[in-house]
C-alpha cells in the first residue's frame, strides 16, 4: 500500500487491482487519508468528508459508493462527499449536475424519437434526389435507400449512432471530402451525397430549434465541468475514480482533475504485469484492429492524455499470493497478439508453473454446457449454491441478454425472484403488446390470431373486469374464430360476429359449441364485439381513407384507442401506466405526441413505423429483487463488487460480441477522420472481463451449441485455457461439471416404461351403433378416433379461420357442378358452358372470396368448364337421370343392429337400368387401387347401400362402375374407375366389389360386438410419420411410438 507524497511534484495517480473490490478499496482509502495528504482530517468530524467532489463512471456506481461510505464512515451522522456520475450506466450518456459557467446557455439534447423522425424525414426523399450522374453510373436501383418511411427510420438510427461516434471522438465531418480512395471514388460520391445530410442540413435543423445531440451536448458540459475546475479549482479534494476515460472529453476531464492541486485519479485494474514491450505496442495501434481489442489500450491512451507513465500509478491494495497469481495468469493470457510468441517461455517462470497456476485457478470453474437451456439451469444453481451462505452475494454478468432472461426464469423455481438490471426491449412488456396488437389489427385486418392474441390479452379492459372480458373472448373463438374460412377485421367485428352466428344456425349441423356456449355467452361476446369496434373508432378514419398523417395526429389517436382498451371499472388508466413497464410507455408516447418532426406519411405504415421507433427503447426494472442476488450486462458491472459471480455466455459472437460496421463508411474511412474500429468495443468488453476474473469466486460459462448450432469459445476463454494449460483447464471444467451434473438431474425422473398402445374396450351396450361411410376407413385405420368421437363424444377444437384454400376450392367446384347436376341442364345444350358459367358466378359471390384467391380460383374454374362438358357429353346418350348431392337412407348390416348410411356426390342412371356412382376429387387421394382393394371403402359401400335401395330417388339399382372423376388445377377433368388396377392385376365388376365391402364390413362391425375386441390407436395408419391426427394426442401416439411399440402395423 502506498499513500501520498506531498510536495514530491506527481500526480496522484492510483490503481486498484482485479483482485480487490473497487469501490469499498476505493472508499476505505479515503477515509484513511491514502488518497489526499491531510483529508478527512479528523474521522469524527460528520463535515469531514463533505468539502471532496468525486467522479465515478455510473449511476449504480455512485449510489453503491454512498452506501459503501456510510458504512465504513465512523460518525454515525455525516455529510457525504458530492458524487457525480460521468455516465448514465455508459459513459457515452453522461449527465452534470455543475454550475460552471455557460452550462445554462447550452442548447438542450434532442429527444431520441425526435431526432429520429426529423433524421427520417431527411432520408426518405434522397433517392429522388441522386444526381443524374450517380443514376447514370450505378442505375437506381444498385442504391441501397429506404422504400418505407419505417425503412428511414431504421437507416436514421445508423446514422444517429454514426453521428454520436463522430462527435463522441472528436472527429471531423469537414474531412469527409478529402478520404476517398480512389478505387472508391465513384461509390463515396453516394455516401458523400448521403452524408451531406449531416454535414450541411442537420445542423442547421439543430440550430432551428435550438437543440443539439446527445454527444455533443455531453461533451460541452463535460468540457464546461473542465473549464470550471481549470479556472476555479475547488478548495476540496476532487477524485476520479474507476473510469478508463473511453470517451476523450471525459479524459480531459480525468487529465484536468489529475493536475488539480487537491485532484487524484484512481484507475480500474491497471496492467502492472504486462511486460515494457507488450505495453509500448498499445500507444503504437495504428491501423490494427487487435490492438484496439486490448483490455488495456484504453488505459495506455488515457495514461498518455495525464501524460503520465505506467510506472507513476501506484497500487492502492495489495492481494493475497491466490489473486495476484491470478491477476498475472489473465493479463498474461490477454496480451496483444503479436507478442503472444512468449507464451513460449512461460516454463521458465516460476509464477507460471503449475503448482502456481493450479493455485491461482483453484477459485474458477468452467461449466461448458450442451445448449442454451442447460447453461441457464446451471448458472441459476451455481447462483443458488452461493446464495446457500446467507454473508455472501452473487451475480450473473452476461451479455447476453437471452441467458439472462433464462437465468431469471431458472431462478424463479427457486424461489428467487431475480431483477435483470439490462431490462427488457420496451416492445416485448405486456403494456406495449397492447399497443402493437391494436395497432396491428387496426391497420392489418384479417390474421386472426393476432386479433385473439388482443381479445385475450391480460391487459385489456374496455371498462370492465378482466375475467368478464376473458369469458367473453374465449366465447367469441368458439362461435367466431373456430372453423371454416374468413378475414375479420377489428372495425367490422359486430358483423363479422354476426355473419358467423347466421351461418352457424343455417348449417344442416350443429356446431361443436352449440353445447357449452349459451345465450348469455353470446351476448357477452356480442358486446365484446361491440366495445372493441367503438373502442378503436379514433383510428377508423385513418384506415378507410388509407389518408396521409404525421406522427403526433396518429399518436394522440392511437392513445386515445389504447386507453380506451385499458380503462378499468371506474374509468381510470392509472393502473395501465403504474410501474416501469407504464411509465417507460407513457413517456414513450408523449415523446410522439409532442413530436415537431412534422414528418407525413400513408396512415398504413404506422404499425412498422411504431416498430421502428420503439426499436431502441428499453425498460429498466425497480430495484425489488433478492437482495443478494443481482444480473448484470457488462456496463451496469463495472465497479461492482459480488462473493462469486458468474460470467456467462461466454462464446464467440456472444462476448465479445461480433464487430459491425455502420452502412456508412468503411474502416479505412473511419481511421483517416479519426474514428475508434468497432474493435474498440471489444477493448472496453475485455477489461470488463479481466476485472471480473478478480472476484474471488468465478464460475465460466459457455453452450457448446446455441440456435441449433455448434459455437465457438470466446477468444478470451481460449486464450486463458492456452496460458494455464490443459490439466488445469481439465480440473476447472470438473469442478464445473458438478453444476452440469445437478442441471441433468434436477429435473430427472424415474424411468418409466413406455405406454402401450391404448385399445380401450368400453361396454358392447356402449358402442356405436350407426356409421357413415366414410367413417368405416377411420374405423379401420384407427379405431381409437372411433372410441373418441363416437364414444367418449369428444370433438376436437376446430382450426382458426384461414383464408380459402385447396379444401375449399374443391367443395366450391363440387357444389357448381353439383348444381348444374341439379338443375338438369342437358349438357349437350348449345349453352351448356353459359349456364355453367353463371353457376359459377352466382357461387363465386355467394363464397365472397379475397380479391386475390378469386383471380387465382377463377380461371382455373372457366379452364375446367369446355373439358367437364366434354367428358359430359361423351356419356351423354348413356345416362337416362342425374342425380347430384344425394343422401342415402339407414340400412342394417347383416342383422348386427348396426347401420350404415351415406352421401354421394352424383349418382348416374343409365338407360340399360344400372347406375354410375361418382366422387368428384381435386386431389389425388384416395387412389384407385387403395379403393379397389378396400382400403378406402366408401364408393364400394355406396353401391352396397344403392343395390339394397338405401338412396329411394334412385331404387334399388345395380352398379356398373364407381368412378373418382378427377379436376385437375389446369382444368382438365379425368375419369379414373375404380374396379380394375394393374398392380397387383385385378378386375372385378361394381357389384361384386360392393358385396366384398359390405360383408368385410359385416366382419369388422361383428368383431367390435365382442366385449373384448378394443378401439387400437393406430391399427392401420395411412403414414407412420403423419401423425395429426384429432386425437392423436389423446392417444399418446408421440410416446408409444417413441418406445417402440408400433404392434407390428404399418402404413402403406
Amino acid at each position: 500500500m502506498c499513500a501520498s507524497r506531498p510536495g514530491d511534484g506527481k500526480q496522484r495517480l492510483f490503481s486498484i487491482p482485479p483482485g480487490q473490490p473497487f469501490l469499498p478499496a476505493f472508499a476505505k482509502a479515503l477515509i484513511e487519508g491514502r488518497l489526499i495528504e491531510g483529508f478527512p482530517g479528523h474521522p469524527s468530524d460528520p463535515l469531514a468528508l463533505a468539502s471532496a467532489t468525486i467522479y465515478v463512471p455510473t449511476r449504480r456506481a455512485a449510489r453503491a459508493l454512498r452506501t459503501i461510505l456510510v458504512d465504513l464512515n465512523p460518525v454515525k451522522s455525516a455529510i457525504l462527499p458530492r458524487i457525480s456520475p460521468l455516465g448514465d450506466v455508459d459513459e457515452d450518456a453522461a449527465f452534470f449536475n455543475a454550475g460552471a459557467a455557460g452550462v445554462f446557455d447550452l442548447n438542450p439534447p434532442i429527444g431520441t424519437a425526435e431526432r429520429l423522425l426529423l433524421l427520417a424525414r431527411l432520408i426518405r426523399p434522397w433517392r429522388e434526389s441522386l444526381p443524374s450522374h450517380v443514376r447514370a453510373l450505378f442505375g437506381v436501383d444498385d442504391v441501397s435507400v429506404p422504400a418505407t418511411t419505417a425503412d428511414a427510420i431504421w437507416l436514421a438510427r445508423d446514422l444517429a449512432a454514426l453521428m454520436d461516434q463522430v462527435e463522441t471522438d472528436g472527429a471531423k465531418w469537414s474531412k469527409l471530402t478529402s478520404i476517398a480512395p480512389d478505387d472508391l471514388a465513384d461509390w463515396w460520391r453516394v455516401t458523400l451525397g448521403f452524408l451531406d445530410i449531416v454535414t450541411r442540413l442537420w445542423p442547421d435543423i439543430l440550430a432551428e430549434r435550438r437543440l443539439s445531440n446527445p454527444a455533443a451536448h455531453r461533451n460541452d458540459l463535460i468540457r464546461s465541468e473542465v473549464k470550471r475546475l481549470r479556472d476555479h479549482p475547488p478548495a476540496g479534494p476532487v477524485i476520479a475514480a474507476g473510469s478508463t476515460g473511453s470517451i476523450p472529453a471525459t479524459a480531459e476531464l480525468i487529465s484536468t482533475i489529475a493536475s488539480l492541486p487537491q485532484g487524484a485519479v484512481v484507475l480500474p485494474g491497471l496492467d502492472r504485469d504486462l511486460d515494457e514491450a507488450a505495453w509500448k505496442l498499445l500507444g503504437e495501434a495504428g491501423d490494427n484492429p487487435s490492438i484496439f481489442g486490448h483490455p488495456q489500450y484504453g488505459l495506455h491512451k488515457l495514461l498518455q492524455a495525464i501524460g503520465a507513465l505506467r510506472q507513476d500509478v501506484d497500487v492502492l491494495e495489495d492481494m493475497p499470493r491466490a489473486k495476484r497469481l491470478r491477476e498475472r495468469i489473465v493479463s498474461e493470457a490477454l496480451r496483444p497478439a503479436e507478442t503472444t510468441d512468449a507464451w513460449g517461455l512461460l516454463n521458465r517462470d516460476p509464477d507460471m508453473q503449475p503448482s502456481a497456476l493450479r493455485e491461482a485457478a483453484a477459485r474458477i470453474d468452467l461449466v461448458e454446457a450442451s445448449n442454451e437451456r442447460e447453461e441457464a439451469l446451471a448458472v441459476a444453481l451455481a447462483l443458488r449454491d452461493a446464495l446457500a451462505d446467507e454473508r455472501k452475494t452473487a451475480a450473473l454478468v452476461t451479455a447476453d441478454r437471452n441467458l439472462a432472461r433464462r437465468v431469471v426464469g431458472e431462478l424463479a423455481r427457486f424461489g428467487i425472484d431475480a431483477d435483470d438490471s439490462g431490462g427488457r426491449h420496451l416492445r416485448d412488456v405486456e403494456t406495449a403488446t397492447l399497443l402493437r396488437l391494436l395497432v396491428e389489427t387496426v391497420f392489418n385486418p384479417g390474421d386472426p390470431v393476432a386479433l385473439l392474441a388482443l381479445v385475450k390479452h391480460p391487459l385489456l379492459r374496455l371498462g370492465g373486469a378482466r375475467i368478464d372480458r376473458r369469458l367473453a373472448g374465449e366465447t367469441l373463438e368458439l362461435v367466431a374464430f373456430r372453423g371454416g374460412t374468413g378475414r375479420a377485421g377489428i372495425l367490422d367485428l359486430p358483423a363479422f360476429f354476426e355473419r358467423r352466428l347466421k351461418e352457424s344456425a343455417d348449417q344442416p349441423w350443429q356446431p361443436a359449441w352449440h353445447t357449452t356456449v349459451t345465450q348469455d355467452m353470446i351476448e357477452a361476446a356480442r358486446g365484446l364485439c361491440e366495445s372493441l369496434s367503438a373502442a378503436v373508432e379514433p383510428l377508423a378514419p385513418f384506415v378507410t381513407a388509407n389518408r396521409r398523417t404525421d406522427i403526433g395526429e396518429i399518436a394522440r389517436a392511437t392513445v386515445e384507442v389504447l386507453e380506451n382498451m385499458a380503462r378499468d371499472e371506474t374509468g381510470s388508466v392509472a393502473a395501465f401506466y403504474s410501474g416501469e413497464r407504464g411509465e417507460k410507455l407513457a413517456s414513450f408516447l408523449r415523446g410522439l405526441i409532442s413530436s415537431e418532426a412534422e414528418l407525413d406519411f400513408e396512415a398504413m405504415e404506422w404499425p412498422a413505423i411504431l416498430d421502428a421507433l420503439m426499436a431502441g427503447e428499453t425498460v429498466k426494472p425497480h430495484p425489488g429483487g433478492h437482495p443478494r442476488l443481482f444480473i448484470w450486462g457488462a456496463l451496469e458491472a463495472r465497479l461492482q463488487t459480488v462473493d462469486a459471480i458468474v460470467i456467462g455466455g461466454l462464446n464467440e459472437g456472444s462476448w465479445p460480441t461480433k464487430t459491425r460496421n455502420d452502412p456508412f463508411m468503411s474502416r479505412p474511412m473511419k481511421a483517416m477522420i479519426a474514428l475508434d474500429p468497432p474493435e474498440r468495443r471489444t477493448g472496453l468488453a475485455a477489461h470488463d472481463f479481466q476485472m471480473a476474473l478478480g472476484m474471488d469466486h468465478v464460475v465460466l460459462t459457455r453452450s457448446q451449441r446455441s440456435d441449433n448450432a455448434p459455437t465457438v469459445p470466446s477468444r478470451w476463454l481460449q486464450r486463458l485455457e492456452t496460458v494455464l494449460g490443459a490439466d488445469v483447464t481439465n480440473e476447472m471444467r470438473g469442478r464445473g461439471t458438478r453444476f452440469i451434473h445437478w442441471s441433468r438431474e434436477i429435473d430427472r425422473a424415474e424411468d418409466v416404461p413406455f405406454v402401450r398402445k391404448p385399445e380401450p374396450a368400453p361396454p358392447v351396450a356402449a358402442r356405436p351403433k350407426h356409421f357413415s361411410v366414410t367413417e368405416i376407413e377411420t374405423l379401420r385405420r384407427d379405431p381409437y378416433a372411433i372410441f373418441a368421437k363416437k364414444i367418449l363424444k369428444l370433438r376436437p377444437l376446430e382450426p382458426l379461420i384461414r383464408d380459402p384454400a385447396a379444401a375449399e376450392r374443391g367443395t366450391l367446384f363440387h357444389d357448381i357442378l353439383g348444381h348444374f347436376t341439379q338443375a338438369a341442364i342437358d349438357p349437350l345444350a348449345p349453352d351448356a358452358a353459359e349456364k355453367l358459367m353463371e353457376l359459377g358466378r352466382i357461387l363465386f359471390a355467394d363464397m365472397d372470396l379475397p380479391l386475390e384467391i378469386e383471380a387465382v380460383w377463377w380461371p382455373r374454374f372457366t379452364a375446367l368448364i369446355p373439358q367437364f362438358l366434354q367428358w359430359e357429353r361423351e356419356r351423354a346418350y348413356k345416362v337416362q337421370e342425374r342425380f347430384a348431392e344425394i343422401a342415402s337412407q339407414k340400412r342394417e348390416v347383416e342383422n348386427l343392429g348396426i347401420t350404415l348410411s351415406g352421401r354421394a356426390d352424383r349418382i348416374d342412371l343409365m338407360r340399360d337400368g344400372t347406375a354410375e356412382i361418382i366422387d368428384y376429387k381435386t386431389g389425388s387421394t384416395p387412389s384407385p387401387k387403395q379403393a379397389h382393394v378396400l382400403l378406402s371403402p366408401q364408393l364400394a359401400l355406396e353401391a352396397a347401400l344403392l343395390a339394397r335401395g338405401a338412396f329411394l330417388d334412385v331404387g334399388p339399382v345395380r352398379a356398373c362402375d364407381l368412378t373418382y372423376v378427377r379436376l385437375k388445377a389446369a382444368g382438365e377433368v379425368k375419369p379414373e374407375s375404380i374396379l380394375k388396377i394393374s398392380r397387383p392385376p385385378s378386375e372385378k365388376t361394381a357389384p361384386a366389389l360392393g358385396e366384398e365391402a359390405w360383408q368385410r364390413l359385416a366382419q369388422l362391425l361383428a368383431e367390435y360386438q365382442k366385449p373384448e375386441k378394443g378401439y387400437l390407436s393406430r391399427a392401420l395408419p395411412f403414414r407412420e410419420t403423419d401423425l395429426t391426427g384429432d386425437y392423436d394426442h389423446l392417444a399418446r401416439v408421440l410416446e408409444w411410438s417413441a418406445g417402440g411399440d408400433s404392434g407390428g402395423e404399418g402404413g402403406e
